[in-house]
């Protein structure tokens, strides 16, 4: 138990520690007026795309096909349908919405998840198939909307189909996806570059992100008041409870099972979201405010779960 709740801390330390370096070169200039901007741009269009590539070439598929991913998939489901139809009532506009459900129910797999996986549930890939499910069937649905209502209005329809194809972190999980399912191996001189650029990926949204909290006001305070409230009470709450849930009531699942889904439906939200709210300039502050607040609330909800199931 100790150790389950060392693990959930020394996780969210590292990410603490980083985005605090990174409101630091915001607040003494290291990087200029534009240095989050650049930071954005080269996650979004270079190293994520990479990583993305890397990590789902060599991952294995068959995760995919389990009673846990299907939790996975109907808590992410509920929470961000609730956001989607509230924001839809609200007037919240398309754009906002879908940032604003995806802060409702994408976690932090990858820079948070796979430590909390290692030091609370004692095995990194048990968040093979939640990291797997986003990566493959939420963001490219979620960037394709985001492109579509950003875009040229006049754009002929084969263009707008192929919209998934134009977008780089779409291209790099599917591409990835294709090389995992042929069973080919990625050459060591080809893989290894993008790897070293792949591993800018993290550091860099999550610089970005502290960059873009120098000068930024309290969160709650301003005129995303209403769905910072709502998409973090999704993916604190509504959640990790909704997996609950599903997981014990439906499909019985048990011990370590359970604790599984349900530590993996109560991780915050992921950095990378800000970093699509930056490149598509929607929802930011409903990001970063959400993103943030999600972290922090994410520390107790991890804690309590690991005591009651763990």
């Amino acid at each position: 138990m100790v150790r389950r709740r060392a693990g959930v801390l020394s996780g969210f330390a590292v990410i603490a520690v980083v985005i605090g370096v990174g409101y630091l070169i915001g607040r003494r200039g290291y990087l200029g007026g534009g240095g989050r901007e650049v930071l954005t741009k080269l996650a979004f269009h270079v190293a994520s795309p990479a990583l993305l590539f890397t990590t789902l070439a060599q991952a294995d598929l068959s995760v995919i096909f389990s009673d846990r991913l299907l939790v996975t998939a109907m808590s992410t489901a509920a929470a961000a349908g609730v956001f989607v139809a509230v924001g839809a009532a609200r007037g919240w506009g398309v754009g906002r919405t879908t940032i604003g459900a995806l802060c409702s129910s994408y976690v932090n797999s990858g820079n948070l998840g796979i430590p909390i996986a290692v030091y609370v549930l004692g095995d990194a890939s048990l968040v093979a198939p939640v990291l797997l499910f986003q990566l493959v069937g939420v963001t490219p649905v979620a960037l394709t909307v985001l492109d579509l209502v950003s875009g040229e209005e006049q754009r002929p329809l084969w263009q707008r189909l192929l919209t998934p194809l134009r977008n780089p972190i779409a291209l790099g999980s599917l591409a990835g996806v294709a090389v995992s399912a042929s069973g080919l191996t990625v050459p060591g001189p080809l893989m290894d570059p993008l790897t070293l650029i792949g591993n800018m990926s993290v550091p860099a949204v999550l610089l970005a992100f502290g960059i873009s909290l120098h000068g930024s006001t309290l969160p709650l305070r301003g005129a995303e008041r209403a769905p910072v409230l709502l998409a973090v009470t999704l993916k604190a709450v509504v959640q990790p409870l909704v997996a609950w849930a599903l997981a014990a009531g439906v499909f019985g699942l048990d011990g370590a099972s359970l604790l599984d889904v349900v530590v993996t439906s109560a991780l915050p939200a992921a950095q990378n979201l800000f970093t699509y709210a930056s490149s598509y300039r929607v929802g930011e502050v409903l990001a970063r405010e959400a993103i943030l607040l999600s972290t922090v609330l994410a520390v107790p909800v991890l804690v309590v779960v690991a005591a009651v199931l763990g």
